[in-house]
């Protein structure tokens, strides 16, 4: 049994009965012989009906919101996640024609030689919980558009999402079979894997979930596109346009209680700006409300899970136990020792700290001042993992060399803490493998295949 325990106030929210492994086999059964009606469909077809789909999510909005709140904390107060969902999947269909289209490489009286990218059959998709809709879209659309059938196994901690998107796309009139939403526990999922039942395995979450996956899907040759931790830094330059950086940083690392994939969550400022930064920082934290997620004037939610607040309560202990100093006081952030858990800023921070080196995933960061880029890039690669960084400069050219000895997957300019549909969503070290959305995601979606034709 699947349960979600609201971090609203403890209460049982949802709970639903997982799939037997026979269940689950015969649902995977059924996705892969309907997968292959829906791929003969013309892609423009598959496109106006996932399209239909998403669509039909956004009708569904004033529903949602509040049931986001209730099941992972996200205040009210932000609307929810059509815009990004809407954004990624509207993308991914302008470009399929683009995308998907066979490479020509020769037709003439002799041969006709091309390839073709065609689908891998059944894809998995497990979503996580902090942005429920927008992550679980961005392979559900183009998966569905290039041809492929989905089976998506959402978080425990949003069961909700995965119905609600189902019944949207079936309602636009993709079938059943060929998009189902499954509750699956983990052996379930690793029995499945290891049994080849899928073409492609897509998984964002934890690191100890990617290595289940890749230890599940061991000698079977799947596809895996996996997204997992991050400890995203931010880099601020002399030359930085202050207040811009200040805001959009705190922001990346506050928003959604932290619970951010490209969340900031260790800044580094030139020397000459460090203290102004952290003043202005220690303001706009100061001006945040802790409270109930169904409440207009919160700001700053609960955490998903009281255990995931517990985390990060002992990483700060640790850093300040260890000689950090915390700008933010307690009395102004009335906290119940559970869920809600206060925002925090740490300067005094060092790299022999777990709060500047693990994944904390909550509402705090360390602040650092650095005396030149040489430092600054030494410090942001001194991380086992690599998803985005931010850099904040006047300089697009000095941006740019910098980023090009960053081992990430991203990096902003004066920006932060957003997903661009049109670029590869991709990382290194301990963040994973494989990329989505952009022409790549359609890439890891399918596969090439020749077509050698001699003609009589």
């Amino acid at each position: 049994m699947i349960e979600c325990i609201s971090p609203v106030d403890g209460s049982v929210y949802a709970t639903r009965e997982t799939l037997s492994l026979n269940a689950a086999q015969k649902a995977v059964a059924r996705g892969k012989a309907a997968q292959m009606d829906w791929a003969a469909l013309p892609l423009e077809n598959r496109i106006a009906k996932v399209m239909d789909g998403v669509a039909r999510v956004g009708a569904m909005n004033d529903e949602i919101v509040p049931e986001i709140a209730w099941q992972m904390g996200r205040p009210v107060r932000y609307g929810g996640e059509f815009g990004g969902f809407n954004e990624r999947a509207s993308y991914m269909a302008e470009i399929a024609q683009d995308a998907l289209a066979p490479i020509e490489v020769e037709d003439s009286d002799a041969f006709r030689r091309v390839i073709k990218r065609v689908p891998h059959g059944l894809v998995l998709v497990v979503a996580p919980w902090n942005y429920p809709y927008m992550t679980a879209i961005n392979t559900v659309a183009p998966a569905l558009i290039a041809g492929n059938a989905v089976m998506l196994k959402h978080a425990s901690q949003t069961p909700l999402v995965g119905e609600r998107m189902a019944a949207a796309f079936h309602a636009a009139g993709v079938p059943e079979d060929v998009f189902q939403n499954v509750f699956l526990d983990h052996q379930t999922t690793s029995n499945l894997i290891a049994a080849r039942a899928f073409g492609f395995v897509n998984f964002t979450g934890s690191v100890g979930g990617g290595k289940a996956m890749e230890h599940a899907a061991a000698g079977t040759f799947t596809g895996l596109g996996l997204e997992l931790g991050g400890k995203d830094p931010g880099y601020v330059m002399e030359d930085a346009e202050l207040d811009a950086a200040v805001d959009t940083l705190i922001d990346g690392a506050m928003f959604n209680s932290g619970q951010c994939c490209c969340g900031i969550e260790r800044i580094y400022v030139h020397e000459s700006l460090f203290d102004a930064f952290v003043e202005k920082a220690v303001a706009i934290v100061n001006g945040y409300v802790l409270g109930n997620p169904l409440d207009a004037e919160t700001t700053l939610g609960p955490m998903a899970q009281a255990r995931f607040a517990d985390e990060v309560r002992k990483q700060t202990a640790e850093a300040i136990a260890a000689g950090a100093k915390a700008h933010i006081d307690p009395a102004d952030f009335p906290q119940d020792g559970g869920a809600y858990l206060m925002p925090q800023i740490l300067t005094d921070v060092t790299h022999d700290m777990r709060v500047m080196r693990e994944e904390s995933f909550g509402p705090v960061v360390g602040i650092m001042p650095v005396k030149d880029d040489a430092e600054a890039i030494r410090l942001m690669n001194d991380s086992d993992f690599g998803l985005t960084a931010s850099l904040w400069t006047q300089d697009t050219t000095r941006a740019e060399a910098i980023a090009d000895q960053i081992e990430t997957g991203t990096v902003f300019m004066n920006r932060a803490d957003y997903l661009d549909p049109g670029l590869c969503w991709t990382g290194c070290k301990d963040t994973g493998r494989g990329g989505g959305l952009s022409v790549i995601g359609y890439h890891n979606l399918t596969r090439p295949k020749s077509y050698h034709l001699k003609k009589a």
